[in-house]
């Protein structure tokens, strides 16, 4: 295994990481961060998240900033809110031992915007921003990207899977033509490919982190038959068993969420909701409950759950099937995050078995019956 240093990272870059206890590279990073260090070029990579790719292409990005340039050099895209959160602070850390001093912006909707258009007015050399923002920034003429070098589209596939094609169309058309496209994505949907065949150089490097995987190989998939009458005990019963263990629950609408929290309050349970109707003010205070453990198992829709990161879950649990396969590698991939093992819990229906071979068969796992 080589170490960060030989992989040409610098050395102040590589004291902050020990520092943040992340002291040799993942696979992603091993096989990322050369390239986007000694290549100027598009870049495609196929990885789960919680591989460790925020610093695969961080890392890099920052290395090839030259901070005493006071433009926008680097423009990060990514789905959401908490995401874009957590990029500018990983970011943020990477720099702490840096000679001259670089500057990250974070803009994501569900904020004052005059804020934010305050904050760019300082010197700054990268934006971390969803894409709905972003467009209402460039609107305003409040961002200049025409001197953006790199623009790294982060979780591709969930961007389009939120609906974001044409803000992200917007965008890539907007920017310099020159600037170098850096993508990540779980799966390859035709959305992706389609951007990638639109605005990437064809020839340009692509790396598949467990290319035959789709689905994280530390997760443990299982399934348990019941009946429409008896699914609520029996997830009460997985609960108990689950203990202390924390998790998420998903549900397939916005009802179902709020219903089975209802019933899972009653039990006893410590539960929490997220789902779209939610004002951003109440979804951060559940996110901040469930991150600080006043929260032991949040509930939630498909959509709502996209981009949450929150370190050690035990388990998932799909109190309904999700509508498509995508769907499920996202919602199995909140657990094993970083090198961890996870459960991924389905509560099957008997006309649902056909569906869990489905799933096998397509993601290449194997479900074992509880």
């Amino acid at each position: 295994m080589q170490t960060f240093l030989e992989l040409g990272v610098r050395k102040t870059m590589v004291q902050a990481l020990k520092e943040l206890k992340i002291i040799n590279p993942t696979p992603v990073q091993e096989k990322v961060i050369p390239t986007l260090l000694q290549e100027n070029t598009d870049f495609v990579g196929l990885a789960q998240t919680g591989t460790g790719k925020t610093a695969a292409y961080g890392l890099p990005l920052l290395q090839k900033i030259n901070p005493s340039y006071p433009e926008v050099q680097v423009l990060v895209l990514s789905p959401t809110r908490e995401l874009v959160q957590q990029i500018k602070k990983q970011l943020f850390k990477f720099t702490k031992y840096e000679t001259e001093k670089i500057f990250v912006e974070a803009v994501f909707g569900g904020e004052k915007i005059d804020i934010q258009i305050k904050n760019l007015q300082r010197t700054t050399h990268v934006i971390v921003a969803t894409p709905g923002r972003l467009i209402d920034l460039i609107n305003r003429d409040a961002v200049d990207l025409q001197k953006v070098k790199t623009i790294v589209l982060d979780e591709a596939d969930e961007m389009l899977s939120m609906g974001f094609k044409e803000e992200l169309n917007s965008i890539l058309r907007y920017t310099n033509k020159q600037s170098k496209k850096w993508l990540f994505s779980a799966t390859m949907p035709e959305a992706v490919q389609r951007i990638i065949k639109n605005y990437m150089n064809p020839n340009c490097p692509k790396v598949e982190i467990n290319k035959e995987r789709l689905v994280n190989a530390n997760i443990t998939h299982q399934y348990i038959k019941t009946t429409l009458k008896e699914k609520l005990d029996t997830l009460v019963a997985l609960l108990e068993r689950k203990g202390e263990e924390r998790g998420i629950i998903f549900c397939k609408t916005k009802a179902g969420v709020q219903s089975l929290v209802e019933k899972l309050n009653e039990e006893g349970f410590s539960v929490g909701a997220l789902e779209g109707n939610m004002q951003q003010r109440d979804r951060e205070k559940v996110m901040r409950a469930f991150k600080n453990e006043r929260l032991q198992i949040l509930i939630s829709t498909d959509v709502s759950a996209r981009g949450i990161d929150v370190q050690d879950l035990a388990y998932i649990i799909h109190y309904q099937l999700p509508e498509n396969d995508e769907y499920y590698t996202h919602r199995s991939g909140r657990t094993a995050r970083a090198g961890k093992k996870g459960y991924s819990i389905a509560l099957i229906l008997p006309n649902e078995l056909e569906r869990i071979n489905a799933l096998q068969k397509t993601l290449n796992i194997s479900f074992k019956a509880l």
